[in-house]
């Protein structure tokens, strides 16, 4: 077994807890961060610092932000009756490369998903609910992924927002099924926006 310095292997360890992160690459990324300048180490240091210091939910849409509200919902030229919900920030990339949809966001964080314990009580929609019963919104694109927690996310919002008479859209299937909207192609999303249905 190898056996790193202390600093060394508290530095992996914490690089591991990262999404997609293993052992072997922990390592990799540890060793390149070591023989990095302190200057570049001393950068990555105060960015992650700067991140969790400064960054905070949007009080109006989730959008993870460091202004309140964000960008999106504080502009002047989007079209602030047009909302779409997205399971989480990543999302609003994914939709913003289309450079086809000129409304704003509502950030889930999350979708339903009873296995992994989460519920309705989980998702952020509290401030939507809000939104729609004080009669800011026209339209509500309900752009979760389309796997079973997003389809099943999608038909609760549809529930919980359909006697606000608020319209309800669903992003078309032009997003493979199974997939991750965060992934789909600039085309795909297009077509999917542009061929939303009613709910």
């Amino acid at each position: 077994m190898t056996r790193f310095a202390e600093p060394m292997a508290r530095l992996i360890e914490e690089l591991r807890k990262l999404p997609g992160i293993g052992t072997r690459s922990a390592q990799r990324l540890a060793f390149h961060i070591l023989r990095s300048s302190t200057a570049d180490a001393e950068a990555l240091a105060g960015a992650v610092r700067d991140l969790k210091a400064q960054l905070r939910l949007c009080s109006v849409c989730n959008n993870i932000t460091d202004v309140d509200p964000c960008v999106f919902c504080s502009s002047p030229t989007r079209n602030q009756r047009l909302v779409c919900v997205v399971e989480e920030p990543t999302n609003i990339a994914a939709v913003e490369k289309t450079r086809g949809y000129n409304g704003v966001y509502h950030v889930l964080h999350g979708t339903l998903s009873p296995l992994h314990g989460v519920g309705p009580e989980h998702l952020r929609t509290v401030n939507l609910l809000a939104r729609v019963e004080r009669g800011e919104v026209d339209e509500l694109i309900l752009a979760t992924s389309p796997t079973v927690e997003g389809e099943a996310t999608a038909n609760y919002l549809a529930d919980l927002l359909r006697p606000l008479r608020v319209r309800l859209t669903r992003i078309a299937t032009g997003v493979p099924a199974g997939s991750d909207i965060e992934y789909v192609d600039e085309v795909t999303m297009t077509r999917a926006l542009e061929g939303r249905r009613e709910l």
